[in-house]
């Protein structure tokens, strides 16, 4: 898979991530937060199950089956998912969706930082204006102006760190692995099961609130996890990981289409500013690259 086409994937991606994002809400309504979580996530695991079980199979067949180490890694990857799932929960009971909304796309600068501070690995110089571009869209979009930090904010804050890490991670462990499929998987029924057993604990439940909220789950869990997260896993294997933070950040762009389609939900004039700030970060760091590569391709015909 070439790189463009990494990045087309992961812009289907964040689509399907915005356009659950009303499926989420409105299973929130019958449902706990980590409840909601654990059970959508486990679905996007059976999901996956059959592509599983094949990729298991043709490693076997190839005489490259997974070690003990990789499982670790694996869960690592499911753990860092379960956290900043559960921080942003938490964060949301208290704090408002534009805040939450706003507050998640620290990540996206995040990315970059960490990959330099970890591995020395500096991306194309697009990335640092397209990253901080994409930070104001965000800001401006989730309206977002005139707010104070509170507790709710802080933990959505704190969950920006394991959303980086599993962003900078996973594209990592896949390819290194050459089993997408197992990732994907194996970080699923770590999170899921990690947070439903935290629902179970904490937050009430009923047969009765499970079906109210079944159609929100089988959307969330069968696009946003079972497609969408795998697709992600997928496309990273080709994709630097600041590009992919930067493309996937479009989710929010994608939300704000939904809302306005599906709940009514409306944007003004700095609303529009913030999604064409992000749409303009998403083009330019997949085309300014290319521009490079472009001009270096002509200069070596003109060489020779």
């Amino acid at each position: 898979m070439s790189r463009v086409n990494a990045n087309l994937l992961l812009t289907l991606v964040a689509l399907i991530w915005g356009s659950a994002f009303v499926a989420q809400s409105r299973g929130m309504a019958h449902l706990g937060p980590m409840m909601f979580t654990g059970v959508r996530f486990l679905i996007g695991a059976l999901v996956v199950t059959p592509l599983m079980w094949i990729e298991w199979r043709s490693l076997a067949r190839r005489g490259k089956t997974l070690h003990r180490l990789d499982g670790f890694k694996i869960a690592g990857l499911g753990t860092l998912l379960a956290l900043g799932a559960a921080m942003q929960q938490i964060g949301i009971v208290s704090t408002s969706i534009t805040h939450a909304g706003f507050l998640t796309a620290l990540y996206v600068p995040l990315v970059p930082v960490l990959g330099w501070l970890l591995w020395r690995q500096l991306p194309h110089w697009s990335v640092w204006p397209g990253a901080l571009a994409c930070l104001a869209g965000a800001y401006l979009l989730s309206g977002a102006q005139h707010w104070s930090i509170g507790t709710g904010d802080l933990w959505i804050i704190a969950s920006t760190l394991p959303w980086a890490l599993h962003v900078l991670l996973i594209g990592r462990v896949a390819h290194r692995m050459a089993a997408p499929f197992l990732v994907a998987g194996g970080q699923f029924v770590v999170c899921g099961l990690s947070t439903l057993a935290w629902g179970l604990s904490w937050e009430p439940v009923s047969w009765a609130s499970l079906q109210a909220a079944s159609w929100s789950l089988a959307y969330a869990g069968v696009m946003s996890v079972g497609v969408a997260f795998t697709a992600q896993v997928v496309a990273q294997r080709y994709a630097q990981a600041s590009d992919a933070a930067i493309v996937l950040s479009a989710e929010t762009l994608f939300a704000a289409g939904f809302g306005y389609l599906l709940m009514g939900d409306r944007l003004d004039a700095a609303g529009l500013a913030g999604c064409a700030l992000i749409l303009a970060s998403m083009i330019g760091v997949q085309l300014l690259p290319l521009l490079r590569q472009n001009r270096a391709t002509m200069a070596a015909h003109q060489q020779v």
